[in-house]
């Protein structure tokens, strides 16, 4: 097959890429910024139908692998700001793609909106404008592909991983914080994670069956308490992590809601409601079977000299 990637040069992308042309798949590959064997420069949230076709064109599927900051805190509300980044290039993507007759689909998505469904709850879609936009790409991505253009929404975890010396965005503070000599405090509860390059096998299978659907991620289950143990282990700084009293959590977030409240801004995860999440266990049925502890020391054994990267 010929893949577009766009986003080729981020952590999943790279490894999208790599597993791509491993199993004997053409790559082409589409980026904000120039950096080493991106074809392609392209500002996804600026480009019109009529830019994406010639790229599209000739080629029998497309992997969406930018991310988004959930955490960025802007001016309220933030819901409008986020559709722009994350749905509304979505959808302008997959219409270029549907009149160029792409045949297959790949969108990385968050688990947020797994647990949306399974937990409603949660109401995590009137509460978090991240993640209504999250659910909003995926169905309005879908009906801009049409029903000849299947497209998989691969719903991601915690992804860990490297490229160079780039690292997930939510990795840089732990990576620092695991190598201080402050205390490692963390909430109850935990989340699933996954490792790049899991990611990226999942993808290639979904292209090369055209599979639509929704597809959680993971390779294992965390607690914080074992995720904190296991990355300052990983940085060479062994020691014991301590738990959080849940309503401490509870009033420290909901203060920082508060004041966003005051100031006039909105983060896409709303504070107030995020214990809720940090609480709970984020748990996802592992769908490879791979331990995470390759990833895991990838990712933190070397020292972090810049961030950039994904979170759910």
């Amino acid at each position: 097959m010929r893949i577009l990637v766009v986003g080729g040069s981020g952590l999943i992308g790279t490894h999208v890429v790599g597993v791509l042309r491993g199993r004997g798949h053409t790559v082409t590959t589409v980026a904000r910024t120039a950096q080493p064997g991106v074809d392609h420069l392209l500002d996804l949230e600026s480009a019109a139908i009529d830019d994406l076709r010639p790229l599209l064109a000739g080629h029998d599927g497309v992997v969406l692998a930018t991310r988004a900051d959930e955490q960025r805190v802007v001016r309220r509300p933030a819901h409008p700001l986020l559709r722009r980044e994350l749905v509304e290039p979505v959808v302008r993507l997959f219409t270029a793609a549907r009149q160029e007759g792409l045949t297959r689909g790949v969108v990385m998505g968050s688990y947020y909106t797994h647990f949306d469904r399974s937990h409603p709850q949660w109401r995590l879609t009137t509460r978090h404008s991240y993640i209504r936009c999250r659910w909003e790409q995926a169905r309005e991505g879908r009906a801009a592909a049409g029903p000849d253009l299947p497209v998989a929404v691969l719903e991601l975890p915690f992804v860990f991983g490297r490229v160079g010396d780039r690292l997930p965005n939510w990795a840089g503070p732990l990576d620092r914080w695991a190598r201080s000599r402050a205390p490692l405090v963390v909430p109850t509860g935990g989340t699933a994670a996954v490792s790049a390059h899991s990611v990226a096998d999942i993808a290639a299978d979904a292209l090369e069956q055209a599979r639509g659907g929704d597809i959680p991620v993971a390779d294992e289950n965390l607690s914080w308490v074992e995720m904190m143990t296991r990355i300052a282990e990983a940085v060479g700084r062994p020691r014991r992590v301590g738990r959080l009293p849940a309503a401490a959590v509870r009033a420290s977030l909901r203060c920082g809601g508060l004041l966003h409240g005051l100031a006039g801004r909105e983060a896409g995860i709303n504070p107030a409601h995020f214990a809720d999440l940090l609480l709970a266990e984020l748990f996802l049925t592992p769908t490879t079977g791979r331990s995470l502890d390759p990833a895991l020391r990838d990712t933190f054994t070397a020292p972090a000299s810049a961030v950039g990267g994904t979170h759910p």
